[in-house]
């Protein structure tokens, strides 16, 4: 499966100005900064599991599949309802204030996120 794998985050761009116009708090900016958080994806067909495991031992999951609406949960920690899609190879998910797509290109996991014309980018290098 395309997605399956365990990445580790590689780099990122425009990190502190995309947290603050989705209106991160300050607590939370400072301990995403270059965070080396770990990305673990299961992908059975349709079917994902995606994980982030954060330092200090703080995980989000967010279980869906393709085109069925989920309970999902944001970086921040806010919970909404959702479909993600596939595009081009691409998961594409509207979060409450941001839009989130991500695809393996390289054997990387780039995932870029958009709010209020600011672009977030985030690489994660593959690990297993």
């Amino acid at each position: 499966m395309a997605f399956t794998g365990k990445y580790e985050f590689e780099g990122d761009e425009n990190y502190d100005d995309f947290v603050k116009a989705i209106g991160l708090p300050s607590d939370k900016i400072e301990m995403g900064r270059n965070c080396k958080i770990v990305t673990e994806v299961v992908q059975n067909g349709n079917d994902f599991t995606w994980t982030q495991h954060f330092p200090g031992g703080r995980t989000t999951t967010n279980t869906f599949s393709v085109g069925v609406e989920a309970d999902m949960e944001t970086m921040g920690g806010r919970k909404f309802k959702a479909a993600v899609k596939m595009e081009d190879g691409k998961l594409v998910a509207d979060f409450p204030n941001y839009h989130h797509t991500a695809e393996i290109c390289g054997g990387k996991l780039v995932e870029i996120s958009t709010s209020s014309g600011i672009v977030y980018k985030r690489t994660s290098k593959k690990i297993a």
